[in-house]
């Protein structure tokens, strides 16, 4: 029997679809506002980071042991580190100065994290397209051997990326040491996200440890998806949805729990 359109459940979706869209708007403005390149930098911004970070190792000539194509390898592995580091960046103490809006009847703590996880996730995905499009254009990249795995693993790598963030927005509403913790260690996962390396190159007894980062799975997943019989990769997409499950559901817990603490304090 199909849904009728006055029902609960679609007024609710309706309201929660309305929230967000606003909140992306005031976001979009209030970060980047209206004047010059203006919401463009949702994905400008991201994109000069791995431009750059892709012409350094292009520059100097880095190849990391292997014959990978280094553009490529350069722009699957940073555009993977914006999506985790960045959602979760931006969710660490996202309530303060967002609480005149949490005085409105349909706004919630949920609300706002989701807003910036959507554009830190909108402003990471068409930095990656983007550049991918420009350096398959001009010869300097290959197209992907499997586009579906390519978006399986990236959605996959949102995901733990909002999960993250669900987790450090929340725990920063309890107390901001998780924002000042997060910090230093979103700098130590980097150098082990796989990023900057194949788990291949490793020593055979390091490749088990680093597969239990589920970073490293993600992004191992991307390569496969990118460069296809060209390399030899680790990764259990099974391990890492688990992983997203997990942390996704004990950051909505952490974030329940801010929204009453916020609703007792007002």
């Amino acid at each position: 029997m199909p849904f009728e359109h006055d029902t609960p459940f679609l007024k609710s979706l309706q309201i929660q679809v309305r929230v967000v869209g606003a909140l992306l708007m005031r976001e979009i403005v209030t970060r980047y506002g209206r004047e010059n390149l203006g919401f463009l930098w949702l994905f400008v911004e991201p994109m000069l980071f791995t431009l750059g970070v892709t012409a350094l190792w292009a520059g100097v000539g880095l190849r990391h042991g292997a014959t990978l194509p280094i553009v490529a390898f350069a722009v699957t592995g940073y555009s993977s580190v914006l999506l985790w580091r960045n959602c979760a960046t931006r969710c660490a103490m996202a309530i303060p100065p967002n609480m005149g809006l949490l005085y409105h009847r349909n706004v919630r703590v949920l609300d706002l994290f989701i807003t910036r996880i959507l554009l830190e996730v909108a402003g990471a995905t068409m930095s990656f397209v983007v550049l991918s499009i420009i350096w398959i254009s001009l010869g300097l990249m290959e197209p992907p051997s499997d586009i579906l795995l390519v978006l399986l693993a990236w959605i996959l790598l949102a995901w733990w990326g909002a999960s993250l963030a669900l987790i450090v927005g929340g725990g920063s509403a309890h107390s901001e040491m998780i924002e000042r913790i997060w910090h230093p260690t979103a700098y130590l996962f980097f150098p082990i996200s796989g990023a900057g390396f194949m788990v291949d190159w490793m020593p055979p007894r390091f490749q088990e440890f680093l597969l239990w980062v589920p970073m490293v799975d993600g992004v191992e997943m991307l390569r496969d998806g990118y460069f296809g019989s060209a390399v030899r990769t680790h990764y259990s997409a099974e391990y890492l949805t688990l992983c997203c499950a997990l942390v996704t559901v004990a950051g909505l817990g952490l974030v329940k729990e801010a929204g009453r603490r916020i609703e007792i304090l007002t």
